[in-house]
Order: C-alpha cells, then structure tokens, then sequence
C-alpha cells in the first residue's frame, strides 16, 4: 500500500466529489460535457486572440478567417497524436484499427492540438499574406484559457488523474475508474485540475510581461511554450493512466522535455530578432517576416 493513501475503508471528510456522470441524452443525442468544454474554449481562444492580433494591429475579421483553418486542423492533429502515442488500443492484440476514428469516444492528445492548430494558423497566413508569427503571439494566451477549460473536461470523465493521496483538495474517483493495481484506494491528485491552474497561471503572467516589456517577434510564443512544458512535465510524472515509457519515463514527459528545449532556442531567436529590428537592420529577414 501506497503511503499516506486513503483506502476504502476510511472516511472521506475532506475531498472533492467526482460528477456524477459526464453525458446527457437528448433523446438519441449525446451531450457530453467534455465536447461542450472545448467548444467553448475554442471561442474563448478565438475572441481572446483577435483582441490581441488587433491591438498589435493586425487585420480586421482574420483571427476568425485563420481559426477556419486552425480549429480542424486542431481537432485532427489532437486525434493523431493520441493514437500515435497510444497505438496499442487500436492496432495492439484485442484493438480495432477503425476505433482511431470514433474521435466522439474520447482521446485527444494536447501536443497534436497544438501542432496542428499552428499548422492550418501557418497555411491561412501563408494564403493571405499575414503574420504567422504575429498570430502565434496573439493567440498563445488564449490557446492557454481554452487548455485549462479542456482539462475541466476531464473531471467528467473521471480521466488523467495522479497517484493516490489524502491531501484536503483530493479526488474522489469510481472504482470503475481507477487504473488496475489502484482499486482500493479512493482519493487521487487531481492532475488536470492542477494543469488547469497551471495554464491560467502562465497566461497571466505572459499577459503581464507582454505589457511591461513587449514580447512581439514570437517571443510570446515561446514564453507560452517554455512555462507550460515546466508544469505539464511535473504534472505528467504524478499520473497514473496507462501510457508508453521510454527509458523510464513516460512519453509525455520527453515530449514535454524536447518540447521545453524548443522553447529555449525559440525564445533566444525571437529575442535576436527583435533587437535586429530595433536597431533597423535591413539586410537579413527577422522571424517577424515570416509567414
């Protein structure tokens, strides 16, 4: 037994409760909670971001045009990554190869969302004309709302949760929930809650030092990307779903790593290039010139 975890047998008088259930029918159709939670995080992250790509002067109505084409591309990306790096449930022994599709049974990976996401932003911008990089800028607070939203949508589905505890602020979980090997015990991390909180953390403070000092030229974005890896990586060593290991540790938290990293060299270029353009250097293209 796991120290310091509450088991069955004890009493429970200072946790949080699970929901009930995570789905209602309206007659044949399913209304489930997390669908409704991301959808208003897109449109969060939408409005969010068109408040900045304006304020920094961008085009009228294209922040709606470059979310036509980040949305899906979003979607697709998230489903990817997921059954990439959990290929096991649908090509491993007892999987079905077309279950990869039945996106509306849940699995979305935040990495793919996010990759994606900038891929359909990059090909709206390249067709128009605009700033990929000044998009990205705008939009990474947001996309950070919209992550924390997403993660409220996992304490419907009872899913991504830590190692068990007794902390006051611990997760009651079903026990048709809990991973095998964890049946006996009743209280988890909330691992999506403090992700949650984690993000509206970091877009705050990028708010902040984008108004104190102006972070343009994608440093905003690899701000973004550089504080949310530091969270998503601790966060990920407390969870206890089922998940692919490589020398130790599980896929995420490398992914969190490499991902940290490009953050770093991201940030070092931007701030390169923003202070050629503050000293009106001509002759090499910056990151703000691309598209």
């Amino acid at each position: 037994m796991l120290t310091g975890a509450r088991t069955l047998g004890e009493g429970l008088p200072s946790s949080i409760p699970s929901p009930s259930q995570g789905v209602w029918h309206l007659g044949p159709l399913p209304i489930r909670a997390y669908a409704l939670i991301i959808l208003v995080g897109i449109v969060v992250a939408v409005l969010v971001a068109d408040r900045r790509w304006r304020a920094r002067g961008g085009a009228e109505n294209a922040v709606f045009d470059i979310s036509t084409w980040a949305v899906p591309f979003g979607i697709v990306g998230a489903r990817v990554y997921h059954v990439v790096s959990s290929p096991q449930a649908y090509f491993g022994a007892g999987g079905h190869p077309l279950d990869a599709f039945k996106i509306w049974e849940g699995g979305l990976g935040i990495w793919g969302a996010v990759a994606g996401g900038a891929l359909g932003a990059w090909i709206a911008c390249r067709r128009n004309g605009w700033s990929f990089v000044m998009f990205a800028d705008s939009a990474a607070p947001g996309v950070l709302v919209a992550q924390a939203m997403g993660r409220v949508g996992n304490y419907f589905n009872q899913e991504l949760f830590g190692r068990p505890t007794t902390l006051p602020w611990a997760l009651e979980i079903d026990p048709a929930h809990r991973p095998a090997g964890y049946e006996q015990y009743a209280t988890f991390h909330p691992t999506f809650l403090y992700e949650s909180l984690w993000c509206l953390l970091v877009a705050l403070v990028i708010v902040l030092i984008d108004r104190r000092w102006r972070q343009d030229h994608g440093r905003t974005l690899a701000l973004y990307v550089m504080l949310y890896t530091v969270g998503r990586g601790y966060f990920e060593h407390l969870r206890i779903d089922e998940a692919n290991h490589v020398l130790g540790l599980r896929l995420n938290e490398w992914t969190s790593l490499v991902v940290f990293l490009a953050g770093v060299a991201g940030y070092l270029l931007a701030r390169r290039a923003a202070h050629r353009r503050s000293h009106h250097v001509d002759d090499e293209p910056t990151m703000q010139d691309l598209n």
